[in-house]
């Protein structure tokens, strides 16, 4: 992206997002993202590659939806701080929890990109963690609507 670009789009993440508590919690997603990313870079095995290239596409698959998240819990409750919001306070806990999962994913695919030898079960301990992700997400989903049932 050009520097214009990057420019442009932290505009427009500072408009949808805030630069507070939301803003935080979509950018951490995004990191950790990359760091998983970053991991696959130095996977020599190709049916190991292949696996967690499968699990990184689904991850990604998530960053629109955990954005829509953020950018509906800004409307509804802005931050320009650090402090949660009681009413969101649930969808706040499920995007932390989604950005953990996400980190401790990265770190089971870097820990398997560092094993010796063939890995008997193959991305399996990478296929766990990122379903926390996925659980987490939805969570965080589930309970925006909840709130918008019950405003």
């Amino acid at each position: 992206m050009s520097f214009f670009g990057v420019v442009r789009q932290g505009r427009k993440d500072d408009l949808e997002l805030g630069k507070g508590l939301w803003r935080r919690a979509h950018d951490r997603f995004q990191r950790g993202l990359d760091r998983y990313h970053q991991v696959l870079e130095g996977v020599e095995d190709d049916q190991l590659y292949g696996e967690l290239v499968e699990i990184a596409n689904s991850l990604a698959a998530l960053l629109p939806r955990v954005r829509a998240v953020c950018v509906e819990a800004q409307k509804r409750s802005p931050s320009d701080g650090l402090d949660v919001p009681g009413a969101l306070a649930g969808v706040h806990r499920a995007l932390s929890k989604a950005g953990n999962a996400l980190a401790t994913t990265a770190e089971a695919a870097a820990m398997l990109r560092l094993a010796v030898g063939p890995v008997p079960v193959g991305a399996l301990s990478v296929h766990r963690r990122a379903e926390a992700v996925f659980e987490q997400v939805a969570d965080a989903e589930r309970l925006m609507n909840e709130q918008g049932e019950n405003p």
